[in-house]
């Protein structure tokens, strides 16, 4: 069996479970996520308990049952704590400024970027220089700040750029010039 895919989920209190033939919904603080597995996949709610099951040993079923495993225990963090993504920019004039649903961004363009906030993801600006996606569905909160950083990646010379706040850059050494020659 796959060692992800056969660890038992416990539910926190005050989340609730629905399993309605291939549709589970997670209800919790947070919201309500719902995902459609595949009919090969069983999911079994004994108490406070929930565990995944695959129905064969073929290969797609082996690799179903650690997905959809890690699919719900996603979904259940998410309605009890949410998730989020911290983003930091860096660079002379690099900034971020949140104007009602949309974020005006200035990352060494002639331009300012506007980014659409898409709904149900929530995005707080601390200050000029960093942003936070907040969101109950984490792969919402992955797109999204993916999609901000695509706008200006960092680059190895001098670090400029929009990087998550847990990234490392490695910085390369640039040109030099050779003297006496």
């Amino acid at each position: 069996m796959s060692n992800i895919g056969k660890k038992i989920i416990h539910i926190p209190d005050k989340t609730e479970i629905k399993i309605d033939k291939n549709v589970i919904s997670v209800i919790g603080l947070l919201g309500e996520l719902s995902l459609n597995f595949d009919p090969s996949i069983k999911i079994n709610l004994e108490g406070s308990e929930l565990s995944v099951l695959r129905s064969g040993d073929q290969k797609k079923d082996k690799e179903l049952h650690g997905l959809y495993r890690a699919l719900v225990q996603n979904m259940v963090i998410g309605v009890t704590n949410g998730f989020k993504k911290e983003l930091n920019f860096i660079g002379v004039g690099y900034t971020v400024e949140k104007k009602n649903d949309f974020l005006l961004i200035n990352v060494g363009y002639s331009h300012p970027i506007y980014f659409q906030i898409p709904d149900g993801v929530d995005i707080e600006v601390p200050n000029t220089t960093t942003l936070i996606i907040k969101c109950n569905n984490k792969q919402d909160v992955g797109d999204v700040a993916a999609k901000i950083r695509e706008i200006r990646k960092p680059e190895p010379y001098k670090g400029k750029g929009i990087k998550y706040s847990d990234e490392y850059i490695r910085k390369k050494a640039g040109k030099t010039v050779g003297v006496g020659q």
